[in-house]
C-alpha cells in the first residue's frame, strides 16, 4: 500500500474546513448559533460547478475523545480509541443536543444554502433549476427534499428524487440520473426525463443527529456531518458512459443501519431490496432495505475490519466489471488508450481505499484514487460529491472519470462519465 497522507504524530496539524481560504463562514441561528461553512467550486472548461461544506464545531482527534465521553457519560477506554489518523481523518462536525424542530430546521436551512449555492455556482438562478437528486442515510423528514427545494425557490414542478441508500446514496442518484438502463418497468425513466436539463445532485448528511443517539463507539468517532452538491446538464456537461448498480444483502449486520425513511422492511428472495416510490406529483423516493440493529439504536458496527471485508471483495468486483465495459466501449469508439483520470471513491476509511486499489491492480486495472476529505470524517453520502468538487477544479473537459460508490446495505454504484462539451 501506498503511504498515508495523514502521518499519525499528524493528528491535530491539519487545519479545520473553517480554516481553508475559500471558506464563507456562517452562524445558523439555531441553539445559540450553529457554525456553518460552505466554498463553491466552478470548473468552467467542463461547464460544472457546485458548493460543499459542513456544520457544526471542528473537533480534531484529540478533542473528539471529550465529546464522545460527554456523550456516552464514560470514559473512551485507550483499547476502545480508533487510530483515526491511519483511517484516513483528522477532523469532523457536530453540533449539539436539540429538540426535533430545532433539528429540522437546522437541516433545512443546511439544505436550502447548499442548493442555492450550487445553482449559482453553476451560474443558474434557483428557478431555472428542473430536477434535484439528494442522497441521505437517515433523513430528517419524509420530505427534506421538497423542503429544501421550496425552501431554496427551486420551482414545485421540478423533479425531486430522494434516495436513501446509505454512503451509496449520493453516486446512486447520479446513477440514475444519468444511466437510462437502470429504470425498472413501470417506472420513470429518470435519466432520459433529465437529458439536457439543468439538475442538482448531491447527498447532504447529518450525521451527528444521526449518531447522536447511539451508543456504539465506532460510528461516534468515525462519523461526521457533511454535503456536496454538484450541478450537471446529462448529455452535455456529464456524458454516461457505462454504469451499474449492485446490491448484496449484509446478513451479518457488519454495518446495520435503522431505516429512517419509509420502507417496507420486506426481502423477496430474487427480488430487488430497493423500493421506488412517488410521493405526490414531483417527488420519487428510492429506498433501499437496511439489517438495522436489533437494539433500536440508529447505527451498529462490526468494527472497521468488518467493514473492510464487506466492501472490498464485492466493491472489486462491481468497479472490475464495469472497467470491463469501459474497455470495451473505448475499444468500439476507436479510442483503446482512453484512460479513467480519476476515480472519485466513497470516503469509507483510507484503509479500505487503499486495499481496493491493491486487489484493483492485481486485477491490471489501475487508475488514480486520490484520499480528499481529511477534515470531515467519514461523512456517508456527501463523500464522494465532496471529493469530486475538491478534485474538479483540476480536470478538463473530455476527461473520463470513474465514480465508485458503496455503503451499508449493502449498495453499489459505479458508473464512468465523460466531462465537457
Amino acid at each position: 500500500m501506498s503511504e498515508n497522507p495523514i502521518s499519525n504524530d499528524l493528528n491535530g496539524a491539519i487545519p479545520s474546513f473553517f480554516a481553508r481560504p475559500n471558506v464563507r463562514q456562517e452562524v445558523i441561528p439555531i441553539a445559540g448559533g450553529i457554525p456553518f461553512g460552505i466554498e463553491r467550486v466552478l470548473n468552467p472548461e467542463v461547464g460544472i460547478g457546485g458548493a460543499y461544506g459542513t456544520w457544526g464545531e471542528s473537533y480534531d482527534n484529540t478533542h473528539l475523545k471529550e465529546l464522545i465521553e460527554q456523550r456516552m457519560g464514560e470514559p473512551l477506554r485507550d483499547d476502545e480509541k480508533m487510530n483515526l489518523a491511519e483511517l484516513g481523518f483528522v477532523n469532523r462536525h457536530h453540533i449539539p443536543h436539540l429538540t426535533d424542530e430545532e433539528h429540522l430546521e437546522l437541516e433545512v436551512e443546511v439544505g436550502s444554502r447548499l442548493l442555492r449555492e450550487a445553482a449559482l455556482a453553476n451560474g443558474w438562478q434557483p428557478a431555472e433549476v428542473q430536477a434535484v437528486l439528494i442522497g441521505m442515510s437517515g433523513p430528517v423528514a419524509d420530505d427534506y427534499v421538497e423542503r429544501i427545494c421550496r425552501r431554496t425557490g427551486i420551482p414545485e414542478s421540478a423533479l425531486k428524487v430522494s434516495v436513501h441508500k446509505a454512503c451509496d446514496s449520493s453516486v446512486g442518484g447520479l446513477n440514475l440520473a444519468l444511466n437510462p438502463g437502470l429504470t425498472a418497468a413501470g417506472q420513470t425513466n429518470i435519466a432520459e426525463a433529465l437529458h439536457g436539463k439543468k439538475v442538482l445532485v448531491g447527498g447532504i448528511e447529518g450525521l451527528s443527529r444521526f449518531t447522536g443517539r447511539t451508543r456504539d463507539k465506532n460510528a461516534l468517532q468515525l462519523f461526521g456531518n457533511g454535503a456536496g452538491v454538484i450541478g450537471i446538464i446529462p448529455g452535455m456537461t456529464m456524458k454516461f458512459l457505462v454504469g451499474k448498480d449492485y446490491e448484496a444483502f449484509d446478513e451479518k449486520g457488519v454495518l446495520a443501519v435503522r431505516m429512517f425513511y419509509p420502507h417496507s422492511g420486506k426481502r423477496v428472495a430474487g427480488h430487488t431490496m430497493v423500493e421506488v416510490s412517488q410521493v405526490g406529483q414531483s417527488h420519487i423516493r428510492v429506498a433501499g432495505l437496511m439489517h438495522e440493529p436489533g437494539n433500536g439504536d440508529p447505527i451498529a458496527m462490526a468494527g472497521p475490519m468488518g467493514m473492510v471485508k464487506l466492501f472490498v471483495r464485492t466493491g472489486v468486483q462491481v468497479v472490475s466489471e464495469v472497467y470491463q465495459a469501459y474497455q470495451k466501449l473505448m475499444d468500439k469508439l476507436g479510442m483503446p488508450d482512453k484512460p479513467i483520470t480519476v476515480a472519485i471513491v466513497h470516503h469509507a476509511n483510507y484503509k479500505i481505499n487503499k486495499l481496493k486499489e491493491k486487489h484493483l491492480k492485481k486485477e491490471g486495472i489501475s487508475f488514480p484514487m486520490p484520499w480528499l476529505l481529511s477534515e470531515f470524517g467519514n461523512v456517508s453520502a456527501a463523500s464522494n460529491m465532496i471529493a469530486f468538487l475538491r478534485q474538479l477544479p483540476s480536470l478538463k473537459s473530455g476527461d473520463h472519470i470513474l465514480f465508485d460508490g458503496f455503503g451499508a446495505g449493502t449498495y453499489y454504484d459505479v458508473l464512468a462519465v465523460a466531462l465537457g462539451g
